[in-house]
C-alpha cells in the first residue's frame, strides 16, 4: 500500500511546486520595479538638488559682482534654486520608501557628477580646445566611471524588500546583529569625538568618520519614516505608533549633528577633499548599516554582491578623480611681507605674528582707527623733515623730511 500510494503522493504534490515556482517571477519583477522607480527617484532628486545648489551660487556671485543693493533671498533667481533644493530632497526622500538602502545611497555620485558637468559648461575662462582638453581630462573620465558605476550599481542592487510596517522596525531595531553593530559604532564615535574634542585631532579622516557614522543612522531613520508614511498612504496606517516618532526624532537629530561637523570640516578643509572623501566614508558607513539593519543582501549571490561592490569601487574613483581637478583656494596674504625684512620675525614662526591682530582683522595701522587703543599700539609715524626754500618767517608744516648723505 505504502509503495502505491507514493506515485500518486508525488503527482499530487507536483502541481503544487509548479504554481509556487510561477508566482516567484512576477514577485521577483514586481521587485525590481521598486528598484528601477527608487532609483531614478533618487539619481533626479540629486540632480536636481545639483542644478539647484548651483543657482543659489550663481544669484550670490552676481549680486556680489555687481551694484544691486538687494539681498540675495529677494532675487528669482535664489528662490527658484531654493524651490528646486526642496522638490529634489523630496525625491531623495522618497526613493527611500521604494528602493533598498544599499541601492539609494551610492546613488549620490550623480550629484557630484552633474556638479562637475555644469561647473565645466558655465566656465567663463577661455580655453584652447587642447588646452580644454588637458586641463578637464580628469573630470572626463569621472564622469565617465561614475556613470559606469552608477549602472553596475542600479544593475547589481540587492533585491531585498520588506514592508516598513512598525512590526518589522521593531523586530529589526531589537535583533542581535545590529545591537552588536549599534555598540561597535557607538565605541568607535565616542573615541573619535574625544581625540577630536580633547586631543585637537582635527584630521579630515576623523571628522568625516563622525560625520559618516552619524549619516548612516540618518539614511537608516529616514528608510523607516519614508517606508511607514508609503504604508499609511496604502490604506494600513502606522503614523499613530510610537517608533514612527522615534524615527523622526532620531533622523532629525543624527540631521542636525551631521551638519554641525561637516561645517565644522568645512572651515578648516577644500570642499573638494570633503566631496571625495565624504562621500567614500558616508557610503560605507551607509551600507554596512543597511545590510545589517534592513538586511538588504539576504538571498543575494555572490555574483550580485561582488558586482555591486565593483560599481562601488569604480563610483568611488569616478568621484575622487572628479574632486581631484577642482581648483584649490587661494590663501589671504597680508599686504606687508615680513620675510623679506631682514631682522624681522617670520608670522608662521611658532605661531607668533608680527603684529598684533587687532578687531580680527587683517588691515595694517594706519588703515585702522586707533584713537581708544593704547599707546603702544598705534601706528609709528615716518620722522620726516621739509626742506625749507622759502622766507623764515613762514610756518612750518608739522613734518620735516630728513636728508641723508651718501655716506648714510
Amino acid at each position: 500500500m505504502e509503495g502505491g500510494n507514493s506515485p500518486s503522493l508525488q503527482l499530487q504534490q507536483l502541481p503544487l511546486a509548479t504554481a509556487a515556482v510561477s508566482v516567484q517571477p512576477h514577485t521577483d519583477s514586481f521587485s525590481y520595479k521598486e528598484n528601477l522607480i527608487g532609483a531614478l527617484l533618487a539619481i533626479f532628486g540629486h540632480l536636481v538638488s545639483s542644478i539647484a545648489l548651483n543657482l543659489q551660487k550663481y544669484s550670490h556671485i552676481r549680486l556680489a559682482g555687481s551694484k544691486d543693493p538687494r539681498a540675495y533671498f529677494r532675487t528669482k533667481t535664489w528662490w527658484s534654486g531654493l524651490f528646486l533644493l526642496v522638490l529634489g530632497e523630496l525625491g531623495v526622500f522618497s526613493s527611500y520608501a521604494f528602493a533598498p538602502l544599499s541601492l539609494i545611497v551610492p546613488l549620490s555620485a550623480v550629484s557630484v557628477v552633474a556638479s562637475a558637468i555644469i561647473g565645466i559648461i558655465f566656465i567663463k575662462e577661455k580655453w584652447k580646445p587642447k588646452e580644454f582638453l588637458r586641463r578637464y581630462v580628469l573630470s572626463f573620465v569621472g564622469c565617465g566611471l561614475a556613470v559606469v558605476g552608477t549602472y553596475l550599481l542600479v544593475t547589481f542592487g540587492p533585491n531585498s524588500h520588506e514592508k516598513m510596517t512598525a512590526e518589522n522596525i521593531t523586530r529589526h531595531l531589537v535583533s542581535w546583529p545590529f545591537l552588536l553593530y549599534m555598540l561597535v559604532e557607538i565605541i568607535v564615535f565616542c573615541l573619535l569625538l574625544y581625540f577630536y574634542k580633547e586631543r585637537n585631532a582635527n584630521y579630515i579622516v576623523i571628522i568625516l568618520l563622525l560625520v559618516a557614522l552619524l549619516g548612516s543612522m540618518t539614511v537608516v531613520t529616514v528608510k523607516a519614516v519614508a517606508g511607514m508614511m508609503l504604508v499609511s498612504i496604502q490604506g494600513a496606517l502606522q503614523l499613530d505608533s510610537p517608533i514612527f516618532y522615534i524615527m523622526l526624532v532620531c533622523m532629525i537629530a543624527t540631521a542636525i549633528y551631521q551638519a554641525t561637523f561637516l561645517a565644522q570640516a568645512s572651515q578648516l578643509y577644500d570642499s573638494a577633499q570633503i566631496s571625495s572623501i565624504g562621500y567614500i566614508l558616508s557610503t560605507t558607513a551607509a551600507i554596512s548599516a543597511g545590510a545589517t539593519f534592513y538586511l538588504d543582501f539576504m538571498g543575494e549571490d555572490v555574483l550580485h554582491i561582488c558586482m555591486f561592490a565593483l560599481g562601488c569601487l569604480i563610483a568611488f574613483l569616478g568621484v575622487f578623480l572628479i574632486t581631484r581637478n577642482r581648483k584649490k583656494p587661494v590663501p589671504f596674504e597680508p599686504y606687508i611681507s615680513m620675510d623679506a625684512m631682514p631682522g624681522m620675525q617670520n608670522m608662521h614662526d611658532k605661531g607668533i605674528a608680527v603684529q598684533p591682530d587687532l578687531k580680527a582683522s587683517f588691515s595694517y595701522g594706519a588703515l585702522e582707527n586707533n584713537d581708544s587703543m593704547p599707546e603702544i599700539y598705534t601706528p609709528a609715524t615716518l620722522p620726516i623733515v621739509q626742506e625749507q626754500h622759502g622766507s623764515k618767517a613762514a610756518s612750518a608744516p608739522p613734518y620735516r623730511v630728513l636728508e641723508h648723505s651718501k655716506k648714510e
